[in-house]
C-alpha cells in the first residue's frame, strides 16, 4: 500500500490530468474561436445565429473529450458584446444534446442574471480562467457541477466566457475508484474546503472539510482547476 506522501502525489497527479486537459482544450478553443470571432467583427459584426454556428463545434469538441465527462460547453457573452442588452447563450448540453436558452427566456429562470455568477464575474474582472464548484448550477442544469471558463477577449475587449460544465457525480464515479487504489483515505477539495470527491467515509460530496485539516495544503491547489488533494486525520 503506499505511503500517505506517495499517495498524495499520485492523487494530485491524477486530479491535475483529470482537469488539466480539459482546461487545457478549452483554452486552445478560445484561441481559435477568437481569431474567428476577431474576423466577423471585421466584416460588420456578429449576429446571435453566426454567433451559435461558430461556437457549436467548440462546444462538440470539448463534450466528446476522453479526459473528462462534459455535460454541457459553450459560450456566454458579455452584455452588450454583440450588441444586444440581454447577451446571448450559446450553450449545449445533455444526453441527447439540446442548446440551452437564455435564462431571461427560460420559465422560473427569468430574473437570474448570469453576469454575477462566479464562473462569469471572475474571468471578466482578472482576465484568467477560473474553475467553481462544487455547487449547484441553478441556471444550466440543476445538477451539482464544476464549471470551468476562459475569458474571451479580443481587441476591442472582453466579449464573454467559453466554459465547460463536469457534473460532480461524474467527476466522483471518474475520480473515485482511482483514489481508492491508492489506499489511503483522501479528499479533494476545493480552496473553501468543500468536498468534490472522498474515500473517506467521513466526507460526502459537498461536506466541507474542517479548517485544521486543510492548514498547509491550501496554497498547494493549482491556478487552473484550484482542488487540494488532502489526507484527511484520524
Amino acid at each position: 500500500m503506499p505511503t500517505t506522501v506517495t499517495a498524495l502525489a499520485a492523487a494530485s497527479a491524477l486530479v491535475d490530468d483529470y482537469f488539466g486537459r480539459a482546461i487545457e482544450a478549452l483554452r486552445a478553443a478560445v484561441l481559435t474561436f477568437g481569431i474567428e470571432l476577431d474576423r466577423e467583427f471585421d466584416r460588420g459584426g456578429v449576429k446571435p445565429a453566426k454567433l451559435d454556428q461558430l461556437v457549436e463545434p467548440y462546444s462538440e469538441q470539448l463534450r466528446a473529450l476522453e479526459s473528462a465527462r462534459v455535460f454541457g460547453s459553450g459560450f456566454v457573452a458579455a452584455k452588450g458584446a454583440f450588441g444586444d442588452t440581454a447577451g446571448h447563450l450559446s450553450w449545449w448540453q445533455g444526453d441527447p444534446v439540446r442548446k440551452l436558452l437564455l435564462a431571461a427566456q427560460s420559465v422560473n429562470k427569468e430574473h437570474i442574471d448570469y453576469t454575477a455568477h462566479e464562473w462569469f464575474r471572475v474571468p471578466a474582472e482578472t482576465g484568467r480562467s477560473h474553475t467553481v464548484g462544487p455547487y449547484v448550477d441553478y441556471l444550466c442544469n440543476d445538477e451539482y457541477t464544476v464549471t470551468v471558463a476562459v475569458p474571451v477577449v479580443l481587441e476591442r475587449g472582453f466579449v464573454g466566457v467559453m466554459a465547460l460544465d463536469v457534473l460532480v457525480d461524474s467527476a466522483e464515479r471518474e475520480l473515485w475508484p482511482r483514489l481508492a487504489e491508492l489506499g489511503d483515505k483522501l479528499v479533494v477539495a476545493n480552496r473553501s474546503g468543500r468536498v468534490l470527491v472522498s474515500t473517506d467515509d467521513r466526507y460526502e460530496t459537498g461536506d466541507t472539510v474542517p479548517e485544521h485539516e486543510l492548514l498547509g495544503v491550501r496554497d498547494d491547489a493549482g491556478d487552473d482547476h484550484a482542488f487540494v488533494v488532502l489526507a484527511t486525520s484520524a
